[in-house]
């Protein structure tokens, strides 16, 4: 019973800040793997359970959501997908041993790029991303999304600051739906390779499509300026945490 009640928690608080910050799957991770699942097959389950929050959070920020400059809502979702799956696929042959060790490293990286977003930005005003770059951009985020997904709203968020949105309630919206293309795709290719456990990942989707609507409503009334600073914060504090527990 505390097993069902730590993965339902989990995935709610999960879903609501991956609608608001990202970085949900830095609590259905080890919220798994503390229930004895392996942190490969605990990040591909936790996975699956997120992709309806990040359904909800989408539709949650339905008002605010646009295209990044550069590109298309057309070119963007065919981006997303292609990105998804080869990040799935890469997982698929990753060593358990190897995915810890950089998982924290990737973390620190999607962090330092939002924090520092707005000064990057500040110092490309009146170069706007050319196409090809926008559409490598979203390719690689939608890759490091397919292949460990947490972080992943950091470093969207990130991205398109840098290809010139300045709206983070748009940022969120679109991060939401990059987000849910690029997972439900993974979730093909994991559930192909064996390793999805299925009876958790169900238990939690629940859970977190709830979580995932309730945070992205209630951020649409949060100044910017305080959800900038909580999702900072949130990145490194997971990262710390998976520093010290690798």
């Amino acid at each position: 019973m505390f097993d069902i009640t730590l993965l339902l928690v989990a995935a709610f608080v999960a879903g609501a800040l991956n609608s608001v910050a990202g970085g949900g799957s830095f609590l259905t991770l080890p919220a798994l793997v503390f229930t004895g699942v392996p942190s490969v097959v605990a990040n591909a389950t936790g996975t699956v359970a997120l992709l309806p929050g990040y359904v909800a959070g989408a539709w949650g920020f339905r008002e605010d959501t646009q295209a990044p400059p550069g590109l298309s809502m057309r070119r963007l979702v065919v981006l997303s997908l292609l990105g998804g799956a080869a990040g799935a696929g890469l997982l698929l042959v990753t060593p358990d041993t190897l995915f810890r060790r950089i998982v924290p490293w990737l973390l620190l990286l999607a962090t330092a790029l939002f924090a520092f977003g707005p000064r990057l930005r500040g110092l490309a005003t009146g170069h706007a991303a050319s196409p090809l770059k926008a559409a490598a951009g979203v390719l690689g985020v939608a890759a490091y999304g397919g292949y460990f997904n947490g972080g992943l709203g950091i470093l969207l968020l990130a991205l398109f600051g840098l290809l010139g949105q300045t709206s983070l309630n748009a940022m969120n919206g679109l991060k939401n739906v990059v987000s849910a293309l690029l997972t439900a795709i993974a979730v093909i290719i994991y559930a192909a390779g064996g390793v999805v456990q299925w009876p958790q990942a169900l238990l939690m989707m629940v859970a977190a499509t709830a979580g995932g609507y309730v945070g992205a409503r209630a951020a649409r009334r949060i100044p910017a300026p305080w959800m900038r600073a909580g999702i900072v914060a949130t990145g490194l504090i997971m990262t710390a945490i998976f520093f010290y527990y690798p």
